[in-house]
Parts: C-alpha cells; sequence; structure tokens
C-alpha cells in the first residue's frame, strides 16, 4: 500500500494510494477527458444529469445579488443555469484542472455571460478566497474526486457567509440491494467501454465507476456535512439514488 509522506493513504477507485498523489491522478484523469467532458456526463448518467442540474437549481433557487462559488465546476454546467435564473446574480467557477476551465470558457453561454463569471484554478481543500465570501456553494460530480472530503466540506463553511447554503450533487447508491447489482452491471460493464469508444481512454472511465461506488451512502455523507458545521442538513434521491442532492446551511 502506497503511502504519503505523513504516511496518509485515500483512495483512487479501487485502489489505495498516497494522499500526496491522489490529486495529480485525478488531475490526470481530467485533463484526459476535459474535451469529452459534458458527453461523458451523458454517458455516465444516461443523459439524465441534466435533469439532475435542474433539480439542483430549483432548489437552490437562485435569487438576482447572490454570489455563487462552484466547485470542481470545470465547464460551467452549474454557473450557466444558476446565472440564467437570477441574471443580476455573479458566480466563480472554480476547478483544479486548468483545461476543463478552458473547455467551459469556449462555451456560448460564456460569452454571453462574461461580466458576471470568474474563472479560478484552485484546490477544493484549500480555497483561495476569505472567510463569509459567498451566499451560495455548489458542487457537482467533483466532492467524490476530492483527496479528503473533510477538508473541502471545512473550506465551503469557511467561505460561506452566515446564511449561507452548501449544495451537493454526487453519484450516490440506490437503497435497494437489486437495483443496485444492476447499476453495477451497467456502470462496470459498459461505461469503460462507452469511454474507449467516445474518448479513447478507458481507464479514466473505469477510475470514474470505481469512485462512484467508494463514495459514501447519503446518510454517511449527510453526517460528514454536519460534521464540517453546518444545519438543517438533508438530502434527496434522484433517480432513486443514483445520485442525490445534499443540501446544509451555515447559520
Amino acid at each position: 500500500m502506497a503511502e504519503d509522506s505523513t504516511g496518509r493513504t485515500t483512495h483512487f477507485g479501487f485502489k489505495d494510494v498516497a494522499e500526496d498523489d491522489k490529486a495529480g491522478m485525478v488531475h490526470g484523469v481530467f485533463t484526459n477527458v476535459a474535451s469529452k467532458y459534458d458527453i461523458m456526463n451523458d454517458v455516465m448518467s444516461m443523459g439524465i444529469h441534466r435533469v439532475w442540474k435542474d433539480a439542483l437549481m430549483d432548489w437552490l433557487v437562485p435569487r438576482d445579488g447572490q454570489r455563487l462559488l462552484d466547485v470542481a465546476g470545470g465547464t460551467g454546467d452549474v454557473a450557466f443555469r444558476f446565472l440564467g435564473r437570477a441574471p443580476g446574480a455573479s458566480a466563480t467557477v472554480l476547478d483544479m484542472t486548468e483545461s476543463m476551465l478552458i473547455e467551459g470558457q469556449k462555451r456560448a453561454e460564456a460569452a454571453q455571460m462574461a461580466e458576471k463569471l470568474d474563472w479560478i484554478v484552485g484546490d477544493a481543500m484549500a480555497l483561495p478566497f476569505e472567510d463569509n465570501t459567498f451566499d451560495r456553494y455548489t458542487i457537482s460530480f467533483g466532492i467524490r474526486n476530492v483527496t479528503r472530503i473533510p477538508d473541502a466540506l471545512s473550506e465551503a463553511f469557511r467561505v460561506l457567509r452566515p446564511g449561507g447554503r452548501l449544495m451537493v450533487l454526487e453519484f450516490s447508491q440506490l437503497p435497494n440491494d437489486g437495483l443496485q447489482k444492476l447499476y453495477d452491471l451497467y456502470s462496470f460493464n459498459v461505461i469503460p467501454r462507452m469511454g474507449q469508444l467516445i474518448a479513447g481512454d478507458r481507464d479514466s472511465y473505469q477510475y470514474l465507476v470505481e469512485s462512484i461506488r467508494r463514495f459514501p451512502d447519503q446518510e454517511t455523507f449527510a453526517q460528514m456535512i454536519r460534521d464540517a458545521g453546518f444545519e438543517q442538513v438533508s438530502f434527496r434521491n434522484l433517480s432513486m439514488g443514483i445520485a442525490a442532492l445534499h443540501s446544509g446551511w451555515k447559520i
């Protein structure tokens, strides 16, 4: 088992790796798939990720004047939706992979919303912002790739203003064992093959499938959000639990 300089390990898919190594490995995955990222989300969710992101916005209820931080925001999907619903708001998209941000900036929405949008390369575990800066923090399909999830949640709490809200959209676990087995059969047998066909990259898609399976279930992750200081924590299953929306407030 690989260890970092402190002896700490984490998982990269189903592999155990040194904590120091994971960020670079995740960076490699998303650098490889950046140009195909939106197609990748369609493949992994069978196109339903668009409905899930709309559900996120329905629960988040963007308002003019709010300042959003979208972490692991990559190609800007969530930020564009937020500003589309609240044209008087502003958004900062932060991602550790510059090539993902570049892909986002190429999109038509980026040009239309340029004055309200910032694109920043940064780490979810060490956000480059002052305390109490943002009204809303979102992270979609990104929290499971963070090396130390509690650190990312603590940083989210730090940069949110009092009254601010955290919203996490992530692949999750189905509550029915039979359905979970069927979903795993699809995930492990179909998605990596589709990754090879679409992006010429089976390994990255294999990692992404494994990372979904290693992510905590809904109740466990909700408790992690509470442990970071958030209150009124709740979640909603999407598509029977294939994904879940988690909400928490800084009070």
